[in-house]
Protein backbone atom coordinates (compact mmCIF):
# COMPACT_ATOMS: atom_id res chain seq x y z
CA UNK A 1 0.00 0.00 0.00
CA UNK A 2 1.52 3.31 -1.11
CA UNK A 3 0.25 5.98 1.27
CA UNK A 4 1.47 6.27 4.86
CA UNK A 5 -1.47 8.18 6.38
CA UNK A 6 -5.25 8.01 6.23
CA UNK A 7 -7.92 10.61 6.81
CA UNK A 8 -10.18 10.56 9.87
CA UNK A 9 -13.79 11.59 9.21
CA UNK A 10 -16.43 12.92 11.58
CA UNK A 11 -20.07 11.84 11.59
CA UNK A 12 -20.84 14.44 8.92
CA UNK A 13 -18.40 12.81 6.51
CA UNK A 14 -15.89 15.66 6.78
CA UNK A 15 -12.15 15.01 7.28
CA UNK A 16 -10.98 16.20 10.69
CA UNK A 17 -7.41 14.89 10.79
CA UNK A 18 -5.02 12.19 9.75
CA UNK A 19 -3.52 9.09 11.33
CA UNK A 20 -0.60 6.84 10.53
CA UNK A 21 -1.53 3.61 8.77
CA UNK A 22 -0.30 0.66 10.89
CA UNK A 23 2.25 -1.71 9.37
CA UNK A 24 -0.28 -4.58 9.50
CA UNK A 25 -1.93 -3.04 6.43
CA UNK A 26 1.23 -3.81 4.43
CA UNK A 27 0.64 -7.57 4.76
CA UNK A 28 0.40 -9.27 1.35
CA UNK A 29 -3.00 -10.67 0.42
CA UNK A 30 -3.07 -14.46 0.72
CA UNK A 31 -6.46 -15.73 -0.52
CA UNK A 32 -5.31 -19.34 -0.13
CA UNK A 33 -4.46 -18.95 3.55
CA UNK A 34 -7.61 -16.90 4.19
CA UNK A 35 -9.76 -19.64 2.66
CA UNK A 36 -8.17 -22.31 4.88
CA UNK A 37 -8.73 -20.17 7.97
CA UNK A 38 -12.37 -19.39 7.18
CA UNK A 39 -13.18 -23.04 6.43
CA UNK A 40 -11.53 -24.04 9.72
CA UNK A 41 -13.65 -21.52 11.64
CA UNK A 42 -16.82 -22.66 9.90
CA UNK A 43 -16.09 -26.30 10.72
CA UNK A 44 -16.18 -25.50 14.44
CA UNK A 45 -19.93 -24.90 14.10
CA UNK A 46 -20.66 -28.28 12.52
CA UNK A 47 -22.79 -30.59 14.64
CA UNK A 48 -21.63 -34.22 14.69
CA UNK A 49 -24.25 -36.63 13.40
CA UNK A 50 -24.40 -40.39 13.22
CA UNK A 51 -26.73 -43.35 12.89
CA UNK A 52 -27.70 -46.11 15.30
CA UNK A 53 -25.27 -48.97 14.60
CA UNK A 54 -28.27 -51.36 14.57
CA UNK A 55 -30.35 -49.23 12.21
CA UNK A 56 -31.80 -51.44 9.48
CA UNK A 57 -30.51 -54.62 11.13
CA UNK A 58 -33.39 -55.33 13.50
CA UNK A 59 -35.10 -57.75 11.15
CA UNK A 60 -35.66 -61.47 10.63
CA UNK A 61 -34.44 -61.26 7.05
CA UNK A 62 -32.02 -63.85 5.77
CA UNK A 63 -31.11 -65.18 2.33
CA UNK A 64 -32.95 -68.31 1.14
CA UNK A 65 -30.03 -69.50 -0.93
CA UNK A 66 -30.09 -70.76 -4.49
CA UNK A 67 -32.34 -73.02 -6.53
CA UNK A 68 -35.59 -71.13 -5.89
CA UNK A 69 -35.58 -69.01 -9.05
CA UNK A 70 -35.31 -65.77 -7.06
CA UNK A 71 -32.43 -63.49 -6.18
CA UNK A 72 -30.37 -64.34 -3.13
CA UNK A 73 -30.95 -61.09 -1.25
CA UNK A 74 -32.09 -61.37 2.39
CA UNK A 75 -35.88 -61.54 2.70
CA UNK A 76 -38.14 -61.21 5.72
CA UNK A 77 -39.34 -64.60 6.98
CA UNK A 78 -42.88 -65.51 5.98
CA UNK A 79 -42.78 -62.92 3.21
CA UNK A 80 -41.06 -61.77 0.05
CA UNK A 81 -39.99 -58.25 1.16
CA UNK A 82 -36.24 -57.60 1.02
CA UNK A 83 -34.39 -56.17 4.03
CA UNK A 84 -30.98 -55.92 5.70
CA UNK A 85 -28.84 -55.79 2.55
CA UNK A 86 -27.54 -52.37 1.40
CA UNK A 87 -28.71 -51.24 -2.00
CA UNK A 88 -32.07 -53.00 -1.87
CA UNK A 89 -35.51 -51.49 -1.44
CA UNK A 90 -36.14 -51.62 2.29
CA UNK A 91 -32.49 -52.32 3.09
CA UNK A 92 -30.06 -50.49 5.37
CA UNK A 93 -27.70 -47.69 4.36
CA UNK A 94 -24.34 -48.95 3.12
CA UNK A 95 -21.99 -46.43 4.76
CA UNK A 96 -24.02 -44.19 7.12
CA UNK A 97 -22.50 -41.15 8.88
CA UNK A 98 -20.62 -41.87 12.09
CA UNK A 99 -20.72 -39.57 15.10
CA UNK A 100 -17.03 -40.15 15.82
CA UNK A 101 -15.93 -38.78 12.45
CA UNK A 102 -13.49 -35.87 12.80
CA UNK A 103 -15.18 -32.88 11.18
CA UNK A 104 -13.37 -30.09 13.03
CA UNK A 105 -10.54 -28.71 10.90
CA UNK A 106 -7.43 -27.17 12.41
CA UNK A 107 -4.65 -25.00 11.01
CA UNK A 108 -1.43 -23.80 12.67
CA UNK A 109 -1.64 -20.68 14.82
CA UNK A 110 0.87 -18.82 12.70
CA UNK A 111 -1.17 -19.56 9.59
CA UNK A 112 -4.35 -18.33 11.28
CA UNK A 113 -2.58 -15.12 12.34
CA UNK A 114 -1.26 -14.60 8.81
CA UNK A 115 -4.79 -15.06 7.44
CA UNK A 116 -6.16 -12.49 9.90
CA UNK A 117 -3.46 -9.94 9.09
CA UNK A 118 -3.95 -10.49 5.37
CA UNK A 119 -7.73 -10.08 5.68
CA UNK A 120 -7.27 -6.85 7.65
CA UNK A 121 -4.91 -5.47 5.00
CA UNK A 122 -7.37 -6.33 2.22
CA UNK A 123 -9.99 -3.98 3.72
CA UNK A 124 -7.76 -1.04 2.77
CA UNK A 125 -7.72 -1.93 -0.94
CA UNK A 126 -10.45 -0.27 -2.98
CA UNK A 127 -10.02 -2.78 -5.82
CA UNK A 128 -10.41 -5.80 -3.52
CA UNK A 129 -13.44 -4.29 -1.79
CA UNK A 130 -15.08 -3.54 -5.14
CA UNK A 131 -14.17 -7.03 -6.33
CA UNK A 132 -16.33 -8.54 -3.57
CA UNK A 133 -19.33 -6.67 -4.96
CA UNK A 134 -19.50 -3.79 -2.49
CA UNK A 135 -20.57 -0.36 -3.73
CA UNK A 136 -17.53 1.88 -3.31
CA UNK A 137 -18.14 4.93 -5.49
CA UNK A 138 -19.36 7.01 -2.52
CA UNK A 139 -16.60 5.98 -0.10
CA UNK A 140 -14.32 8.99 0.58
CA UNK A 141 -11.15 7.06 1.50
CA UNK A 142 -9.61 3.62 2.00
CA UNK A 143 -9.13 2.56 4.73
CA UNK A 144 -12.24 4.35 5.99
CA UNK A 145 -11.78 5.75 9.52
CA UNK A 146 -14.33 7.61 11.64
CA UNK A 147 -14.11 9.36 15.00
CA UNK A 148 -14.97 7.36 18.12
CA UNK A 149 -18.18 9.40 18.56
CA UNK A 150 -19.98 6.86 16.37
CA UNK A 151 -19.79 4.36 19.24
CA UNK A 152 -22.13 6.57 21.30
CA UNK A 153 -25.01 6.63 18.82
CA UNK A 154 -28.15 5.15 20.38
CA UNK A 155 -30.80 5.57 17.68
CA UNK A 156 -31.12 3.79 14.35
CA UNK A 157 -31.87 7.10 12.61
CA UNK A 158 -28.60 8.56 13.87
CA UNK A 159 -26.66 5.54 12.63
CA UNK A 160 -28.40 5.72 9.25
CA UNK A 161 -27.61 9.43 8.86
CA UNK A 162 -23.95 8.83 9.75
CA UNK A 163 -23.65 5.97 7.27
CA UNK A 164 -25.26 8.08 4.53
CA UNK A 165 -22.72 10.87 5.09
CA UNK A 166 -19.83 8.41 5.14
CA UNK A 167 -20.96 6.82 1.85
CA UNK A 168 -21.90 3.38 3.25
CA UNK A 169 -25.66 3.53 2.88
CA UNK A 170 -25.62 2.51 -0.79
CA UNK A 171 -24.05 -0.81 0.16
CA UNK A 172 -26.67 -1.44 2.86
CA UNK A 173 -29.39 -0.67 0.32
CA UNK A 174 -27.74 -3.19 -2.04
CA UNK A 175 -27.99 -5.82 0.70
CA UNK A 176 -31.65 -5.00 1.31
CA UNK A 177 -32.49 -5.40 -2.37
CA UNK A 178 -30.49 -8.63 -2.71
CA UNK A 179 -32.69 -10.73 -0.42
CA UNK A 180 -34.34 -13.67 -2.19
CA UNK A 181 -35.80 -17.10 -1.56
CA UNK A 182 -33.29 -19.93 -1.41
CA UNK A 183 -33.59 -22.73 -3.96
CA UNK A 184 -33.94 -26.29 -2.75
CA UNK A 185 -34.72 -27.99 0.55
CA UNK A 186 -32.84 -25.39 2.57
CA UNK A 187 -35.92 -23.18 2.54
CA UNK A 188 -37.71 -25.66 4.82
CA UNK A 189 -34.77 -25.98 7.21
CA UNK A 190 -34.51 -22.54 8.72
CA UNK A 191 -32.61 -21.05 5.78
CA UNK A 192 -35.49 -19.74 3.70
CA UNK A 193 -33.93 -16.47 2.61
CA UNK A 194 -30.50 -15.59 1.25
CA UNK A 195 -29.01 -12.14 1.68
CA UNK A 196 -25.75 -10.51 0.72
CA UNK A 197 -23.17 -9.30 3.23
CA UNK A 198 -22.88 -5.58 3.93
CA UNK A 199 -20.34 -3.37 5.70
CA UNK A 200 -18.43 -4.22 8.87
CA UNK A 201 -17.94 -1.64 11.62
CA UNK A 202 -14.98 -2.19 13.96
CA UNK A 203 -15.15 -0.43 17.33
CA UNK A 204 -13.30 -0.63 20.64
CA UNK A 205 -16.25 -0.33 23.04
CA UNK A 206 -20.00 -0.61 22.60
CA UNK A 207 -21.73 2.46 24.03
CA UNK A 208 -25.08 1.88 22.33
CA UNK A 209 -24.12 1.46 18.67
CA UNK A 210 -24.72 -2.31 18.50
CA UNK A 211 -28.31 -1.99 19.72
CA UNK A 212 -28.99 1.02 17.48
CA UNK A 213 -27.73 -0.72 14.31
CA UNK A 214 -28.92 -4.28 14.86
CA UNK A 215 -31.89 -3.92 12.45
CA UNK A 216 -29.84 -2.59 9.53
CA UNK A 217 -29.58 -5.40 6.94
CA UNK A 218 -26.14 -6.86 6.31
CA UNK A 219 -24.37 -4.59 8.80
CA UNK A 220 -22.08 -6.29 11.34
CA UNK A 221 -20.43 -4.60 14.32
CA UNK A 222 -17.55 -6.07 16.29
CA UNK A 223 -14.84 -4.93 18.66
CA UNK A 224 -11.23 -4.89 17.48
CA UNK A 225 -10.17 -7.65 19.89
CA UNK A 226 -12.98 -9.91 18.59
CA UNK A 227 -12.05 -9.64 14.92
CA UNK A 228 -11.80 -12.92 13.04
CA UNK A 229 -11.11 -13.96 9.48
CA UNK A 230 -14.70 -14.94 8.71
CA UNK A 231 -15.98 -11.45 9.58
CA UNK A 232 -13.34 -9.81 7.41
CA UNK A 233 -13.62 -12.30 4.53
CA UNK A 234 -17.15 -13.75 4.41
CA UNK A 235 -17.40 -16.80 2.18
CA UNK A 236 -13.56 -16.95 2.10
CA UNK A 237 -13.43 -13.81 -0.12
CA UNK A 238 -11.20 -11.02 1.31
CA UNK A 239 -11.93 -7.32 0.94
CA UNK A 240 -15.04 -6.64 3.03
CA UNK A 241 -16.14 -3.01 3.16
CA UNK A 242 -14.99 -1.98 6.65
CA UNK A 243 -15.47 1.14 8.74
CA UNK A 244 -12.89 1.59 11.51
CA UNK A 245 -13.19 3.82 14.52
CA UNK A 246 -10.00 5.77 15.14
CA UNK A 247 -9.15 3.91 18.34
CA UNK A 248 -9.82 0.50 16.76
CA UNK A 249 -7.70 1.38 13.74
CA UNK A 250 -4.75 2.36 15.92
CA UNK A 251 -5.05 -0.77 18.07
CA UNK A 252 -4.96 -3.48 15.37
CA UNK A 253 -1.16 -3.37 15.03
CA UNK A 254 -0.78 -3.91 18.77
CA UNK A 255 -3.43 -6.65 18.88
CA UNK A 256 -2.41 -8.71 15.86
CA UNK A 257 1.14 -7.71 15.04
CA UNK A 258 2.61 -5.97 12.04
CA UNK A 259 3.36 -7.32 8.60
CA UNK A 260 5.33 -10.54 8.42
CA UNK A 261 6.84 -12.29 5.47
Amino acid sequence: MGKATAKIFNLNGEPTGKTRIPSIFKTPTRPDVIKRAVVALQSHRFQPQGRDPQAGKRTTAESRGVGLGISRIPRVKAGQRAALAPGTVGGRASHPPKAEKRIKKKIPKKEMHLALRSAIAATASKDKVAGRGHIVYGIPDFPLIVVDDIQQLKKTKEVRDALIRLGLWSDIYRVKESQNIRAGRGKTRGRRKKRAVGPLVVITENEGLVEAARNLPGLDITTANNLNVELLAPGTHPGRLTLWTNSAFESVDKLFGGSQS
